[in-house]
């Protein structure tokens, strides 16, 4: 079949995504090396944790995108599955939340990614540079997503099979590190068990990590063949995925004591410790520390390919703005949100350095903030599969929940549970007083993103019901 053949059937789409990209791209999307270290802050417990994580919630999300996924491969992802479930407005704020998040998200991503830069080779390297380094790169982003995805999707493969690398080295050095020199925490049966303590400010970390099944059917309509491919794609990455963080977890507390581990350094400090001081252990540092670089850039290409798609399908259904549905005339990008993404990533970046006295000040507060607002639309997407179960009974559904109606109910009040936690624990961890000096900035940060969304919803409405009158007229 020609490509203008392909194009015409699809939509004006090109079906790039075969299984093994959409493997991969699930991969580069949820296994993220950047926050490893948060994680690991919990303390031994983390493990736990960890798997308690993994049953009452990775597993059960992943099954309900399982069946989203292959069921209503339209292009949009979650926006297409709420619209159908909720209607255009609620599909409108979920998409407008969902889309934003990636463009506040880049900026911790980036501060990460300069702070480690930095750390490697321009050690006394103030905040600002820092900051523009993080500018530079939020614009490389939005290069490559402005490029055919038949190319951009290499940059996710690449970087998922380095991902890997990374953490193998850290999970598997660890257990030799381990068996020369001890363990840097205790590891016992007892520290391993869950614990109610300060480590639970990092906790939503991990359901954070979990997150991103339902990111590569935003491009459903580039897929090859996604009810076949979905379910498919997502199990064979959630096992990759959870025995990945798990490994990694445990060689950061193997070889780094707790009051060590920076959120920042941690995964530098953690390979020095692994591959020694020598000149070749330095090099290996050195190389993998660029591959862990490379990762961050691979987390935000992925990310805002998934987001930006959604955001310009509901542009071109009228539910945002007609900006956000603006593509590229050749490649057929999202070239609109992409271009809007950048500006808010850089004022975004811009503007919290003014409140930051660190880099990693910065980043916690940009990660907190961005990740309250990625979380919010998952309150919705749940709901959504639970109404599409019990409402839309006639679609065939290539890959189905098991347990029929009991369990869809079941899994839905888990993942909402689990959503519930992380958003408040980002801002307040039992038996702790709330810091207002954090908390402040980051619930504000979220409540102006909520009122604009409003703002960009209630206009959009009135422009369609403007057009419609006139069209009834």
């Amino acid at each position: 079949m020609t490509v203008e053949r392909q194009l015409e059937k699809s939509g004006g789409f090109k079906k790039t995504l075969r299984r093994f990209d959409m493997i991969l791209f699930t991969v580069a999307a949820i296994l993220v090396v950047d926050t490893l270290a948060p994680a690991a802050a919990i303390g031994p417990s983390a493990v736990s944790w960890w798997i308690i994580t993994l049953v009452f919630f990775f597993i059960p999300y992943g099954l309900i995108t399982a069946e989203l996924g292959s069921t209503y491969p339209e292009q949009g992802g979650i926006y297409a599955w709420v619209r159908r479930a909720f209607g255009e407005t609620w599909a409108a704020r979920v998409t407008w939340l969902y889309w934003v998040n990636v463009a506040l998200w880049m900026p911790s991503v980036y501060i990460l990614f300069a702070g480690m830069f930095a750390q490697m080779f321009f050690p006394d390297l103030p905040l600002w540079g820092q900051i523009g380094i993080g500018i530079l790169m939020t614009w490389i982003t939005v290069g490559i997503g402005i490029i055919a995805l038949d190319v951009g999707k290499w940059v996710p493969n690449v970087g998922a099979i380095l991902k890997i690398t990374i953490i193998l080295v850290i999970g598997l050095g660890a257990f030799y590190y381990a068996s020369q020199h001890g363990v840097a925490n205790d590891l016992s049966f007892r520290a391993l068990l869950p614990t109610w303590d300060a480590g639970l400010a990092f906790l939503p970390v991990i359901v954070f990590n979990f997150m991103g099944f339902e990111l590569m059917s935003g491009a459903g309509e580039e897929m090859e063949n996604p009810q076949r491919d979905v379910p498919i794609a997502i199990i064979t990455a959630g096992v990759l995925i959870a025995f990945f963080y798990l490994l990694g977890t445990l060689g950061m507390l193997m070889a780094l004591p707790l009051e060590q581990l920076g959120l920042i350094s941690g995964i530098i400090d953690t390979l020095r410790v692994l591959l020694g001081q020598s000149a070749l252990g330095e090099g290996l540092v050195t190389l993998l520390g660029i591959g862990a670089l490379y990762t961050f850039l691979t987390n935000m290409v992925v990310w805002t390919m998934g987001a930006n798609r959604s955001a310009a399908e509901a542009a071109n259904e009228g539910v945002l703005p007609a900006v956000f549905g603006r593509l590229h005339p050749i490649n057929k990008t999202p070239l609109g949100a992409y271009l809007i993404t950048g500006i808010i990533s850089t004022a975004v970046i811009i503007l919290y350095g003014f409140f930051a006295a660190t880099a990693e000040d910065l980043f916690w507060s940009l990660f907190a903030f961005s990740s309250i607002v990625f979380l919010l639309p998952y309150l919705v997407m749940f709901p959504a599969f639970l109404k599409l179960r019990l409402t839309d009974t006639t679609t065939p559904r290539p890959y189905q929940v098991p347990g029929g109606i009991p369990m869809a109910w079941i899994m839905t009040a888990l993942c909402e549970m689990f959503i519930a936690q992380a958003i408040l624990f980002f801002v307040w961890v039992p038996g702790q007083p709330v810091d207002w000096t954090f908390a402040l900035p980051v619930l504000g940060g979220v409540l102006v993103t909520l009122v604009i969304g409003e703002v960009l919803v209630a206009r959009r409405q009135r422009l369609l019901r403007a057009e419609r009158a006139g069209e009834a007229g």
